[in-house]
Protein backbone atom coordinates (compact mmCIF):
# COMPACT_ATOMS: atom_id res chain seq x y z
CA UNK A 1 0.00 0.00 0.00
CA UNK A 2 0.89 3.54 -1.04
CA UNK A 3 1.38 6.14 1.40
CA UNK A 4 -0.01 9.48 1.09
CA UNK A 5 2.02 12.54 0.58
CA UNK A 6 0.17 15.20 2.46
CA UNK A 7 0.82 18.00 4.83
CA UNK A 8 -1.33 19.92 7.46
CA UNK A 9 -0.94 23.41 9.04
CA UNK A 10 0.05 23.25 12.91
CA UNK A 11 -2.03 24.80 15.51
CA UNK A 12 -0.75 26.50 18.15
CA UNK A 13 -2.63 27.95 21.02
CA UNK A 14 -0.57 30.89 23.34
CA UNK A 15 -1.11 33.25 25.74
CA UNK A 16 1.15 35.98 26.88
CA UNK A 17 0.88 38.56 29.53
CA UNK A 18 3.30 40.94 30.39
CA UNK A 19 1.26 42.27 32.92
CA UNK A 20 1.82 41.43 36.51
CA UNK A 21 -1.94 39.77 37.86
CA UNK A 22 -1.46 42.39 41.16
CA UNK A 23 -1.80 45.03 37.92
CA UNK A 24 -4.71 43.93 36.68
CA UNK A 25 -7.69 46.48 36.62
CA UNK A 26 -10.83 44.37 38.73
CA UNK A 27 -14.20 44.87 37.07
CA UNK A 28 -16.48 45.67 39.74
CA UNK A 29 -19.28 47.06 38.35
CA UNK A 30 -20.35 48.35 34.42
CA UNK A 31 -18.78 51.78 35.53
CA UNK A 32 -15.39 49.95 36.12
CA UNK A 33 -15.69 48.25 32.50
CA UNK A 34 -16.51 51.74 30.71
CA UNK A 35 -13.19 53.02 32.32
CA UNK A 36 -10.82 50.61 31.06
CA UNK A 37 -12.89 50.23 27.98
CA UNK A 38 -12.83 54.27 27.21
CA UNK A 39 -9.13 54.33 27.86
CA UNK A 40 -8.46 52.07 25.33
CA UNK A 41 -10.93 52.54 22.65
CA UNK A 42 -9.75 53.81 19.35
CA UNK A 43 -9.43 57.05 18.22
CA UNK A 44 -12.35 56.02 16.02
CA UNK A 45 -15.24 56.14 18.42
CA UNK A 46 -17.71 58.76 16.81
CA UNK A 47 -16.71 57.43 13.27
CA UNK A 48 -16.96 53.40 12.95
CA UNK A 49 -18.10 51.16 14.70
CA UNK A 50 -16.52 48.53 16.60
CA UNK A 51 -16.83 45.08 18.83
CA UNK A 52 -14.00 44.67 21.58
CA UNK A 53 -14.55 42.11 24.08
CA UNK A 54 -12.30 42.17 27.43
CA UNK A 55 -11.42 39.01 29.01
CA UNK A 56 -11.24 38.19 33.03
CA UNK A 57 -10.06 35.45 34.90
CA UNK A 58 -11.88 34.60 37.80
CA UNK A 59 -11.52 37.25 40.31
CA UNK A 60 -12.45 39.52 37.61
CA UNK A 61 -9.38 40.93 36.35
CA UNK A 62 -8.90 41.78 33.12
CA UNK A 63 -6.79 39.39 31.25
CA UNK A 64 -6.71 41.49 27.99
CA UNK A 65 -9.00 43.36 25.72
CA UNK A 66 -9.57 41.71 22.17
CA UNK A 67 -11.09 44.02 18.96
CA UNK A 68 -13.12 41.93 17.32
CA UNK A 69 -14.23 43.66 14.60
CA UNK A 70 -14.08 47.01 12.58
CA UNK A 71 -16.99 48.13 10.49
CA UNK A 72 -19.51 51.44 9.22
CA UNK A 73 -20.69 54.13 10.64
CA UNK A 74 -23.79 52.24 11.28
CA UNK A 75 -22.53 48.42 12.73
CA UNK A 76 -20.08 45.68 12.45
CA UNK A 77 -20.16 42.03 12.00
CA UNK A 78 -19.43 40.41 14.76
CA UNK A 79 -18.35 36.66 14.78
CA UNK A 80 -19.12 34.46 17.41
CA UNK A 81 -16.39 31.95 16.64
CA UNK A 82 -13.79 34.83 16.80
CA UNK A 83 -15.07 35.89 20.12
CA UNK A 84 -14.86 32.60 22.05
CA UNK A 85 -11.45 32.07 19.89
CA UNK A 86 -10.35 34.92 21.70
CA UNK A 87 -11.69 33.88 25.15
CA UNK A 88 -10.28 30.28 24.78
CA UNK A 89 -6.87 31.29 23.84
CA UNK A 90 -6.91 33.65 26.66
CA UNK A 91 -7.95 31.17 28.68
CA UNK A 92 -11.17 34.02 30.12
CA UNK A 93 -13.27 32.64 32.61
CA UNK A 94 -15.77 35.67 31.43
CA UNK A 95 -16.18 38.21 29.40
CA UNK A 96 -17.68 41.48 28.91
CA UNK A 97 -18.84 42.57 25.41
CA UNK A 98 -18.67 46.11 23.80
CA UNK A 99 -19.42 48.19 21.28
CA UNK A 100 -19.97 51.72 19.72
CA UNK A 101 -22.15 53.55 18.20
CA UNK A 102 -20.79 56.47 16.41
CA UNK A 103 -24.33 58.10 16.20
CA UNK A 104 -24.69 58.69 19.81
CA UNK A 105 -27.59 56.82 20.31
CA UNK A 106 -27.18 54.57 23.42
CA UNK A 107 -29.96 52.40 22.83
CA UNK A 108 -29.74 48.73 22.00
CA UNK A 109 -30.81 48.23 18.85
CA UNK A 110 -33.02 44.23 18.16
CA UNK A 111 -29.84 42.91 16.38
CA UNK A 112 -27.62 43.95 19.97
CA UNK A 113 -29.82 42.37 21.78
CA UNK A 114 -30.36 39.47 19.39
CA UNK A 115 -25.94 39.49 19.27
CA UNK A 116 -26.20 39.52 22.85
CA UNK A 117 -28.43 36.69 23.21
CA UNK A 118 -26.66 34.52 21.08
CA UNK A 119 -23.64 35.27 22.98
CA UNK A 120 -24.95 34.53 25.86
CA UNK A 121 -26.05 30.95 25.23
CA UNK A 122 -22.71 30.12 23.31
CA UNK A 123 -20.90 31.11 26.61
CA UNK A 124 -22.96 28.98 28.54
CA UNK A 125 -22.07 25.52 26.54
CA UNK A 126 -18.39 26.82 26.56
CA UNK A 127 -18.66 27.54 30.21
CA UNK A 128 -17.05 31.21 29.61
CA UNK A 129 -20.06 33.78 31.33
CA UNK A 130 -20.82 37.19 29.60
CA UNK A 131 -21.48 39.33 32.14
CA UNK A 132 -22.61 42.22 30.57
CA UNK A 133 -22.32 43.69 26.94
CA UNK A 134 -21.95 47.58 27.06
CA UNK A 135 -22.40 50.21 24.60
CA UNK A 136 -20.42 53.09 24.72
CA UNK A 137 -20.34 56.28 23.18
CA UNK A 138 -17.71 59.65 23.12
CA UNK A 139 -19.59 61.83 25.27
CA UNK A 140 -22.79 60.57 26.20
CA UNK A 141 -21.38 57.76 28.82
CA UNK A 142 -22.58 54.04 28.21
CA UNK A 143 -25.35 51.67 28.67
CA UNK A 144 -25.11 48.54 30.35
CA UNK A 145 -27.37 45.95 29.36
CA UNK A 146 -26.54 44.18 33.08
CA UNK A 147 -27.72 47.16 35.05
CA UNK A 148 -31.00 47.13 32.94
CA UNK A 149 -31.61 43.38 33.69
CA UNK A 150 -31.43 42.91 29.87
CA UNK A 151 -28.47 39.86 30.37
Amino acid sequence: MEQANFQVAEITLTYRSKVKAKDRPQIRSSADAFEVLSTLWSDLIEFQEEFNILLLNRANKVLGIFNVSKGSSCGTVVDAKLVFTAALKGNAASIILAHNHPSGNLQPSQQDIDLTEKLKKAGVILEIAVLDHLIITAHDGYFSFADESMI
